[in-house]
Order: structure tokens, then C-alpha cells, then sequence
């Protein structure tokens, strides 16, 4: 019997060098990281303080920390293929061979959607979600760590991939038969599989929480429609993660299945039907778009308000589109797949609702323009993270118009047209409000603000970057290209690729940018230092404490009788500290103690899915075990909680109110 199941020194592709020195640079910089905080005696304050932390804005922090770091790890396979199609073209072969071309193009897609778009928009909920609504945590915070952990632990196990053993090379939809055991026997399927289900748990025990904590734990006359907009967007996304991800655990299940135990749910040969694993991973994927575009439509729709200095134009209709889009969504996924056989009347259906679906999102860019009419507009970064989206948005969103008509999706289908529309809707949507939300509460995390200079540069850099680097694939797919080919004989599509490439380069600069505005506002920290709490003139509650907040958030909770609480507040003061808040009597706040268990479990989760993935039975066993005891101990803790005493909490809001005060 093999102790180590399918595991060997094969498994470590020593005859590929771009991947040995990926993975030699990824271990070294893990190795110099680890050095660093160990020579810092760092760690008892990281275990402390972030690693076994169950505050919601701690957790928020990390899950942004995480999905900056994969999207440096996915874009890097991004700048691969675009280098790789510019050349290969005619004659040229490239630098890329197709097995490994294969992996690039399924981790881009698997990374850059489940580990760096989900884990941004989740990380900008955590952090200020429950301080708009004025409660002090979510409803379950060890929940939350735990969520936080398991999605770490997915992203973890798709970098081992790229050392031990390989990925899959199905593309990020995994599509049977190329899926199933018999196209893909080796364990790049697993990889993926494994840590999208464990991931995946992670993110739906977060959308349980956060449905919970929105329905339940408002400040006090905060009913439903004196939420701020971005609050109804997170509710709307974590009700579509209840719906939606439960069905692409499913879906992968059953392909677990047909892989391990010799089912054939999707298995043409044994009476499965591929098409649905295709359905069911649409009906989870359509929703997806809208769970990581919601929240961005809450970002731009707070920085607009505040940095218009009025109201949000049509607060009512911004929720009923918002509602609307939640619904819908689930009514459209059949437009991914208009090609593979349905009915013309099954066709038809699913056009007209895509379609639809737009008229909402219509509304929303009116309602934005509306609420800039008028206003008067400070041109700071996060705004214009938030005009270059609208710009952009609108032109993906007429192309998606444009494929959810039949015939012409027909002829566009699998081209890069199509990569180009999802792009156009991803970076210019999610990405472009993550950034917006990145530098708008970057200040309220830490205290300071970002550096403007470098953030303008940054921003101008992405926008001018993804124009060149996705138009000309519009064009490309026009002309007759599909997406995912590691070498061309088309001559006369090399220059749209090499411009593609060059606009791939000026996207990094971009990112470098960012990298240099972090650093440079680190080192002018004190320049840039926020002592009000509200840097921004803002309008929502998330800005009447301290920045960075505390870790009982409200010294005394907010009583919230319209919308706009905080900035009405400031009005009625004549925008002056609120000195009656001295007098008040304080009382003492239980506030839920730190807890190892969210790491302890992703330790575990990691050990099962590699042993899962690589057969080692009886480590997948142990891996299981350990899972199942941690819950088990945290699950009989004695002591789940701490008390604030009420003269730390005084002392802490005035002296930040003494600071405040002119």
C-alpha cells in the first residue's frame, strides 16, 4: 500500500522551467516574508490581533489583503497568455507550450473570480456593513473568521498547484466531458474542484451571516428603507450566495462523483447528460456576475453622495432596481449557452430577460448621473474610479444586450468577443469598484488617507490600459477568433493582439502605481493622517466613530431616524462634535473574544483537500478528524466573550471627540 497515495517526485514538474522559477520566486518570497516577522518578533501581535481576530473590520482588511495579493498572482498568468498570442502567431510557436498555455487560461479565470473578485467584494462588506448599520459586529463573528480561513485555504491550495502536481485544463467553467476522469485523469480537475468546494462553503457561510446580521441587528429606527444603498446591495448579494452557491456545490459534487466513485451523472457513455453540469453551473454563474457586481453598485452609489455633497437622487428606485436585478438574475443563465440546442421559444425567453435585466442597471446610471446634476462634484480618486465605470459599464453592458440576442450570439459564441464583453463588465464594474471602495475606506481602516498623486496615476493607467487591451478583441472576435488559442495562422490578427499585449503592460503599470501609493502613503502616514473620523464629509454612519474605529465600534449606539442620519446630524451641529455625547452615561460593552478556530480549521481544510486531491486516504481521514474537533471545542468554550469596561470606552470617545473639536 502507497502511503502517499497518487503522490511522487513526478508530481513536481522539474523539467519546466517557467514553472520551477515561479514556484522557486513564490517559496522565496513566502521564506523572506516569514524571515521578516520572525526578526521582527511580529508574530504574537499577528496572532493576536489579525490572525485569530473575529472583528469584522480585521477580517475585512484581510479578505482585501487576499484578494490584492491573487490578483498580483492572476494577473501575472494574464501578462503570460498576452505575451504568448502576440508572438505565436504563423510560423512562431511562442514560449508557452499548449499543456501548460491550458493551465494559465483555467487558473486566470478560476483565481481571478473566486479568490480575488469574491474575497474584494466580501472583504469591503465585512468591513462596512455592520458600522453602517451601527451595530458593533456581524451576527455569528467566529462564523466570519471561519468564512475568511476557508476561502484563504482554497486559494492556498490552487498555488500548490502550481509546484506539486498541476491545474486543471478545462478552462474555469470545468465543463464534462473534458472534466471527467476519462479526458482529464490527473489531478489538476481535483485542484480545482477541491478548493472551489471548500472555498465555496466559506463564502456561503458568509452569506448566511451577513443576510442575518442585515435582517436582524440594525442600529435602533434604522428600518429597511433608512439603510444606506450600499447595505441593501449587500443584502441583495448574500441572499443570491444562499441561492446560488449551494447549487455549484452541488454541481461539483456530482463531478467529484463521476471522478472518485465512478458515477456518471455527466458521463455521456454511462447515460449522464453533460449539459446538466452546464445548467446548473449557469444557474449558480449568471448570479455570480450580480454578486460580485452588486456591491460595486453600493460603492459608486456611496461616493457619489458624498462626493457630490447631496442625496442620493431616487433612493427608492436605486432599491427597487437593486431587488429587481436580485430576482431577475436568476432568470437569465440559459443566454451562456444559446448554442448547445435549446429551443427557438426557450431561446427567445431567455433573450427577452436578458434584456430586461438591463433596465434596472439602466436605472442606476441615471439615478448616478442624476445625483452629479446639480451637486457639486470633488474629483477625488474614488470618483474617478467611479466615471471611468460608468463610462465603461454602459459599453459592456450594450454588448451584453447585444449577445443576449440569439442569432448574433450564434455567430459570436466562444470568440473573443465574448472575452471581451465579460471583461468589459468585470474590470470595469467589479474591479473598478473595488478600487473605489479600496481608496474610499482606506481611510477609515487606518487612519490615513491614500496618496492622491500616485492614486490618479494608477487610475489612468487601468482605464487606458483595459481600452487597449479589450477593444482590440472585440474586433478580433468580429474577425473570426476564438478565445483560449495558444497559437494562430491568421497573420492579419497579430497586430490586434500585440496591441491587446501592450495594453496588458500598461494595466501592470497601473498596479505598480498602486503598489507605490500604498508605500509612499505608509511613509507620509502623518501627512496624511485623518483625526476626525470623517475625512470625506461623508454622509453615512460608518463615519461617526473613530478612524480606525474601535473594536466596539459605537461608544454609545447610534438612534437613526432618516436616511442620511450622520450627515443631518452634522448639519443640525452646524457640523460640530456632538458635546452632548460627553454627558452621557457609558456603559459596559461584551464584545465576542478572539478565536483560533478559523485558523486552526483552514490548517485542516488544506491538509484533507491535498490529501483528497492526491489520494492519501488516511490524511484525508485525519484532516477530517482535526476539522471535526476543532468545531467540537469551540463548540463547548466556557468563556465566548470579554467586557469592555464603560471608563475605557468614555476615555476613548473623548479624547477622539477633543481631537475633533476646533
Amino acid at each position: 500500500m502507497n502511503l502517499l497515495g497518487k503522490l511522487t517526485w513526478n508530481a513536481i514538474p522539474f523539467d519546466q522551467p517557467i514553472v520551477m522559477g515561479a514556484s522557486a520566486f513564490m517559496v522565496l518570497a513566502m521564506v523572506l516574508i516569514v524571515g521578516w516577522i520572525t526578526l521582527k518578533g511580529y508574530w504574537p501581535y499577528l496572532w493576536n490581533e489579525w490572525l485569530t481576530s473575529v472583528d469584522h473590520k480585521r477580517i475585512g482588511v484581510m479578505y482585501c489583503v487576499l484578494a490584492l495579493v491573487m490578483m498580483l498572482r492572476g494577473f501575472s498568468d494574464a501578462i503570460m497568455m498576452r505575451a504568448q498570442q502576440a508572438v505565436a502567431a504563423g510560423g512562431a510557436q511562442g514560449y508557452l507550450p499548449p499543456e501548460h498555455f491550458d493551465q494559465i487560461f483555467s487558473a486566470h479565470g478560476t483565481i481571478m473570480i473566486f479568490f480575488m473578485a469574491m474575497p474584494f467584494v466580501v472583504g469591503l462588506m465585512n468591513f462596512a456593513v455592520p458600522l453602517q448599520l451601527g451595530v458593533r459586529d456581524v451576527a455569528f463573528p467566529t462564523l466570519n473568521s471561519v468564512s475568511f480561513w476557508l476561502t484563504a485555504s482554497g486559494a492556498l491550495l490552487i498555488n500548490i498547484s502550481l509546484a506539486v502536481g498541476e491545474f486543471a485544463k478545462t478552462g474555469w467553467m470545468a465543463y464534462p466531458p473534458l472534466s471527467e476522469l476519462q479526458f482529464s485523469p490527473g489531478v489538476g480537475v481535483d485542484y480545482y474542484l477541491w478548493s472551489l468546494q471548500i472555498s465555496g462553503i466559506g463564502t456561503l457561510l458568509t452569506g448566511i451571516n451577513f443576510v442575518t446580521t442585515i435582517l436582524k441587528l440594525r442600529a435602533p429606527g434604522m428600518g429597511y428603507m433608512r439603510m444606506p444603498v450600499f447595505c441593501w446591495t449587500a443584502l441583495a448579494t448574500n441572499l443570491l450566495i444562499v441561492a446560488a452557491f449551494p447549487v455549484l456545490t452541488a454541481a461539483l459534487a456530482m463531478l467529484l462523483l463521476d471522478r472518485y466513485l465512478g458515477f456518471h451523472f455527466f458521463t455521456i457513455d454511462g447515460h449522464g447528460n453533460q449539459m446538466l453540469y452546464v445548467n446548473l453551473f449557469w444557474v449558480w454563474g449568471h448570479p455570480e456576475v450580480y454578486i460580485l457586481i452588486l456591491p460595486a453598485f453600493g460603492v459608486f452609489s456611496e461616493v457619489i453622495a458624498t462626493f457630490s455633497g447631496k442625496p442620493l437622487f431616487g433612493y427608492r428606485s436605486m432599491v427597487g432596481a437593486t431587488m429587481a436585478i436580485c430576482v431577475l438574475s436568476f432568470l437569465v443563465w440559459l443566454h451562456h449557452f444559446f448554442t448547445m440546442g435549446a429551443s427557438a421559444g426557450v431561446n427567445a425567453f431567455f433573450g427577452v430577460m436578458s434584456m430586461i435585466i438591463a433596465v434596472p442597471t439602466g436605472v442606476k446610471v441615471f439615478n448616478w448621473l442624476f445625483t452629479m446634476y446639480g451637486g457639486r462634484v470633488r474629483f477625488t480618486v474614488p470618483v474617478l474610479w467611479t466615471i471611468g465605470f460608468m463610462v465603461t459599464f454602459v459599453i459592456g453592458g450594450l454588448t451584453g444586450v447585444l449577445l443576449a440576442v440569439p442569432p448574433i450570439d450564434f455567430q459570436v459564441h466562444n470568440s473573443l468577443f465574448l472575452v471581451a464583453h465579460f471583461h468589459n463588465v468585470i474590470i470595469g464594474g467589479v474591479v473598478f469598484g473595488a478600487m473605489a471602495g479600496y481608496n474610499y475606506w482606506f481611510p477609515k481602516a487606518f487612519g490615513f488617507k491614500l496618496d492622491e498623486k500616485w492614486g490618479r496615476a494608477s487610475f489612468w493607467c487601468w482605464l487606458v490600459g483595459f481600452y487597449l487591451a479589450f477593444m482590440p478583441l472585440y474586433v478580433l472576435g468580429l474577425m473570426g477568433m476564438t478565445r483560449r488559442m495558444q497559437h494562430y495562422d491568421n497573420a492579419a490578427w497579430q497586430p490586434w493582439m500585440i496591441a491587446a499585449a501592450i495594453g496588458a503592460i500598461v494595466i501592470l503599470a497601473g498596479i505598480v502605481c498602486q503598489i507605490v501609493q500604498l508605500v509612499v502613503s505608509i511613509r507620509r502616514r502623518e501627512q496624511l493622517r485623518d483625526v476626525t473620523g470623517d475625512p470625506w464629509n461623508a454622509r453615512t454612519l460608518e463615519w461617526a466613530t473613530a478612524s480606525p474605529p474601535p473594536a466596539w465600534n459605537f461608544g454609545i449606539q447610534p438612534h437613526v431616524d432618516r436616511i442620511d442620519a450622520f450627515w443631518t446630524s452634522k448639519q443640525l451641529m452646524g457640523a460640530k462634535p456632538d458635546k452632548a455625547a460627553q454627558s452621557r452615561k457609558y456603559e459596559p460593552i461584551e464584545m465576542p473574544k478572539n478565536s483560533p478556530t478559523g485558523f486552526v480549521t483552514a490548517f485542516f481544510a488544506v491538509v484533507t483537500g491535498f490529501a483528497l486531491i492526491w489520494h492519501i486516504w488516511w490524511l484525508a481521514a485525519l484532516g477530517a478528524f482535526g476539522a471535526f474537533m476543532t468545531f467540537l471545542a469551540f463548540a463547548f468554550r466556557r468563556h465566548d466573550e470579554i467586557e469592555i469596561p464603560a471608563e475605557r470606552i468614555a476615555r476613548f470617545d473623548r479624547r477622539h471627540l477633543a481631537e475633533v473639536a476646533p
